[in-house]
């Protein structure tokens, strides 16, 4: 379905009955990501997936998509359905628009899940590593979607899941050049909001992988210890939704369920 929000289409989906569950993709995805879960968080809630700006069929809303903006897209979308309280479930820089809609709406949480995400911001290397993906994507756009996402995967599985890699990559190429660069702005001078976790009493879940390229391992224990979040740990990369599919499927359907 589209909405409009600022003269651009927002394009969402919205099915089942129950609690609301929003699915927030990550960067250079877009909602088909949770296509092969779908049908089974249909049984217990009504589930909603989110182009966001820039992604898939949402436009784009200028030179930055700050993870406010995003954030606010999500709100659009949520008031104009009825939602005043969902779960929320992102996958990477969703886990950040997450985090953005969690603060300004806190009343609006049944529970938050973040997969190989983060609550911290980017540290200055990895300000300037996005700078350079700046610089890489300007100068030849379709090679450095498809370097980054084979990058995001632990690299026995580039060679056990070809056919799902290359599914990911057309979506990623389908991604406009002024939303591959907004995004990686927007990511780069996100807030830090370990305070969002720390403070608020929903329940919190982070899925963290050991062999995630994007995010240390050892950072996001640590990040979870101190502010009280669940843990699942999987043995693989950053594409925890393909390298563990179906661990992943069944640590959601727990998750939805304890709430």
């Amino acid at each position: 379905m589209i909405l409009k929000y600022k003269d651009i289409p927002i394009f969402y989906t919205d099915k089942g009955q129950g609690t609301a569950l929003v699915l927030l993709h990550g960067f250079l995805e877009n909602s088909t990501i949770w296509k092969p879960f779908i049908h089974h968080l249909l049984k217990d809630s009504r589930v909603i997936s989110i182009d966001l700006l820039g992604h898939g069929k949402t436009g784009c809303l200028g030179y930055v998509h700050t993870m406010e903006q995003m954030a606010e897209v999500l709100a659009w979308v949520l008031k104009h359905l009825k939602i005043e309280r969902a779960i929320l479930i992102g996958h990477s820089m969703g886990g950040y628009v997450a985090l953005a809609f969690a603060e300004k709406n806190p009343k609006s949480i049944l529970g938050l899940c973040l997969m190989n995400s983060t609550s911290r911001d980017d540290g200055l290397e990895r300000k300037k590593n996005r700078d350079r993906a700046i610089i890489l994507v300007k100068q030849n756009y379709k090679s450095f979607v498809r370097t980054s996402i084979t990058n995001l995967f632990r690299p026995k599985n580039r060679i056990l899941f070809p056919e799902k890699i290359k599914a990911v990559k057309e979506e990623a190429l389908k991604t406009p050049l002024q939303g591959v660069i907004a995004a990686l702005e927007g990511m780069k001078i996100r807030k830090n909001r370990e305070h969002v976790l720390r403070n608020l009493s929903y329940k919190k879940l982070m899925i963290i992988s050991k062999k995630d390229p994007v995010l240390n391992y050892n950072d996001l224990i640590k990040e979870c210890e101190k502010n009280t979040v669940d843990i699942v740990e999987f043995p693989d990369g950053h594409m925890s939704y393909i390298e563990n599919e179906g661990l992943f499927l069944h640590i959601i359907l727990h998750f939805i369920e304890k709430i």
